[in-house]
């Protein structure tokens, strides 16, 4: 996907405590440029889906502050 603009969450410094991952890239929240998409990086989760589908795992912190970032808070 082209574009993607960080709204929440993002790069983290390796041995913050922020750094929940350990490795430097948390869960993210992006902006694409269909207004009505979201893309979001997190962690892995096995579960069953279409092809070209997954789901992620992200901290309720980022989703939030997506909320806010897109003025829905």
């Amino acid at each position: 996907m082209d574009e993607l603009r960080v709204i929440a969450g993002g790069p983290c410094r390796s041995g913050d405590e922020d750094d929940r991952c350990g490795n430097g890239d948390c869960p993210t929240v992006y902006e694409t440029p269909d207004p009505a998409m979201l893309a979001i990086q997190g962690y892995d989760v096995v579960h069953q889906t279409p092809e070209g589908e997954s789901v992620v795992l992200i901290p309720e912190e980022i989703l939030k502050e997506a909320a806010r970032a897109r003025g829905w808070l």
